[in-house]
């Protein structure tokens, strides 16, 4: 809720207050108020209507003559009741009166020890029956939200994720110009690149058969800034990605973008992390602890993941030597074989723990399978289990395992073996669906470096070595002599930030010179001539004085939804796609008409919407 501190930015030729900041000790003011209706009511021979607007509600109140042919202020007073109980679902009005003291309080709303006994009303404009209830709970399904984005927009929930995200952004620019940085903007309209998702293409009239692509990010430009000597730059920019959309992900996004001159991977981290303690602190007034720092392979080992929650244990338990060599199939041919520890499931019945089967084999987690073990008792006079495995394994052997994962009476221990990287990712997302359900990630905030990612990873369909982060992340200076005996070994100076189990930001130190940047390219498998062709220009910038640079990005979007306990971005973009990529409600993507086809010398193989339509 916005308050007192807003009445002077409000006040108005049309207002003098607006509907969130009359006190007790307004009482007797003349005002006047301005705002949607949010709802009329007739009691007992009064009209009360709730006047809203971005900053509250207040609510005014109308009396009811009995027969209004009295006096003259009984006429007028009749006249405005009349118009009370003719206004509707949001139509804009115009109200003056007197504030006085209400007899029966709200403890709800902000304003709710006071209300206006009305001298005017004015209908600034009708409105149509809303198409579902401007409401803080609405009963309106997304897409309907989507299309009618501007009455969600009037929603608390929406209304104020928006107000979280500028507030945000503020804290973000505040500190980054007090440490020295610049805001440069950099072109949305820049030359396609191969490497990462697919790019937005923009076709151009005056170049013929030439594209422009939306950038990914802005990275190559603000390596080119530090070229430049700018030193200390970031952005909160627009990027764009044509892949496949989630909840927490959209096909146009915000990043801040940062990058420095002469540091070292501690000066990055140290920056940025103090970022964002600050917006934590000023947006919720948490305290992040220092950040752990934790190593890749530390977090594939023990979290299965490269982005752990670590507000809860559900460590990964490697059971692979004590579930082989007793005639299970499964885990004798497999690599690996881990579990976790689901505390207090363990007495569920046997129909819920086989759902939970399910849920392994799902697309989201995808594993092969689930192993389960429910710990009846555990103690030293007796010990009894129920297993999926029960005909393989003796309750000895089950006894070992629970001592291992550290699990008790009443526990479930769930296993899952195969493939050593993709069963540990498939545990890995797993731990995390059973903390969600187990209501372990719904409060607090938890910090955490992942870093010593691998340089590369072999992409087993192109037979090549690809770049985990992008092309231009520089190794390990003392893993460089392995690039070309076991590339597969060596680390990349990079780093990621993840709070909540959620990848908010990450970054590198960059390559700055042309002769390793030439290795890099060739490493993964361009010629000369196409590395020339598309990064020529930076290749040439490293030939005039390229700093020692590095960086990193932040996903704003899922920043704010962390910040606002939620775990889709959508609320917190104004106008945002669907899951199809569309926006609802001016209904982009459309045709264009075919002279612009013909300007742009671009034929298309799609049918017409009236073309399908006739098919």
């Amino acid at each position: 809720m916005e308050g007192k501190s807003k009445a002077l930015e409000c006040k108005t030729g049309y207002r003098t207050h607006n509907c969130g900041e009359l006190r007790l000790g307004d009482v007797g003011k003349e005002v006047t108020i301005c705002g949607w209706v949010q709802k009329s009511r007739d009691k007992r021979g009064m009209a009360f209507v709730d006047i809203r607007d971005r900053y509250g509600i207040t609510q005014c109140v109308f009396a009811n003559p009995l027969d209004g042919t009295g006096s003259i202020e009984d006429v007028e007073k009749k006249k405005r009741y009349e118009i009370a109980q003719k206004l509707g679902r949001e139509f804009v009005v115009q109200v003056t009166g007197k504030v006085i003291e209400r007899s029966a309080k709200s403890k709800d709303k902000a304003t709710g020890d006071i209300e206006i006994v009305p001298s005017s009303v004015k209908v600034l404009n009708s409105s149509k029956t809303p198409p579902f209830l401007i409401e803080t709970k609405t009963d309106a399904l997304e897409e309907i939200r989507m299309k009618y984005r501007y009455l969600d927009i009037r929603r608390n929930p929406v209304k104020n994720a928006l107000i979280l995200r500028h507030k945000a952004a503020q804290v973000v620019r505040n500190y980054l110009s007090e440490e020295g940085f610049i805001e440069v903007e950099t072109p949305v309209l820049m030359k396609s690149t191969p490497e990462g998702a697919r790019d937005f293409v923009v076709p151009s009239r005056m170049n013929p058969g030439q594209f422009y692509a939306l950038p990914q990010s802005p990275q190559t430009f603000k390596q080119i800034l530090m070229v430049a000597g700018i030193d200390r730059y970031f952005q909160i920019v627009k990027c764009f990605r044509d892949e496949e959309l989630r909840a927490d992900r959209q096909p146009e996004f915000t990043q801040i973008d940062c990058e420095m001159s002469f540091v070292t991977q501690d000066d990055i981290l140290n920056t940025f992390e103090n970022m964002i303690r600050a917006i934590f602190k000023k947006m919720v007034d948490h305290e992040f602890p220092k950040f752990e720092r934790m190593s890749y392979d530390v977090a594939i080992r023990d979290y299965g993941i490269d982005k752990p929650d670590l507000r809860y244990g559900m460590k990964l338990k490697d059971l692979t030597a004590l579930g082989k060599g007793k005639g299970f199939k499964v885990f004798d041919e497999a690599e690996v074989v881990v579990g976790i520890v689901c505390e207090g499931l363990g007495n569920r019945s046997k129909k819920k723990i086989k759902e939970l089967e399910k849920l392994a084999k799902s697309q989201a987690i995808g594993a092969t399978g689930l192993i389960w073990v429910a710990c009846k008792e555990i103690s030293e006079k007796k010990c009894k289990f129920a297993s999926s495995v029960s005909k393989f394994f003796k309750d000895e052997d089950l006894l070992a395992w629970a001592k291992l994962c550290g699990a008790k009476t009443g526990d479930l221990i769930c296993v899952m073996a195969g493939p050593d990287f993709k069963t540990r990712e498939a545990m890995g997302k797993f731990r995390h669906e059973m903390g969600t359900r187990l209501g372990l990630r719904s409060k607090g905030f938890y910090g955490l470096w992942v870093v010593d990612f691998p340089l590369l990873e072999y992409d087993e369909d192109e037979k090549r070595w690809c770049a985990m982060h992008h092309p231009f992340t520089s190794p390990k200076p003392e893993d460089e002599k392995l690039l070309h005996k076991e590339p597969g070994k060596v680390r990349a100076n990079a780093y990621d930030m993840v709070i909540n189990g959620v990848e908010v930001g990450g970054g590198s130190i960059r390559i700055h010179n042309r002769e390793m940047q030439k290795k890099m390219f060739q490493l993964l498998g361009f010629t000369d001539e196409e590395a020339e062709a598309q990064f020529g220009f930076l290749m040439g910038a490293f030939e005039y004085g390229a700093p020692p640079h590095g960086g990193l990005a932040f996903g704003f979007d899922r920043m704010c939804s962390i910040l606002g306990g939620e775990t889709s971005i959508r609320n917190f973009i104004a106008f945002p796609k669907n899951k199809q990529g569309r926006d609802l409600m001016i209904e982009a993507p459309s045709e264009i008409s075919k002279k612009q086809l013909e300007e742009l010398c671009i034929a298309t193989t799609a049918k017409t919407v009236n073309e399908q339509k006739k098919a």
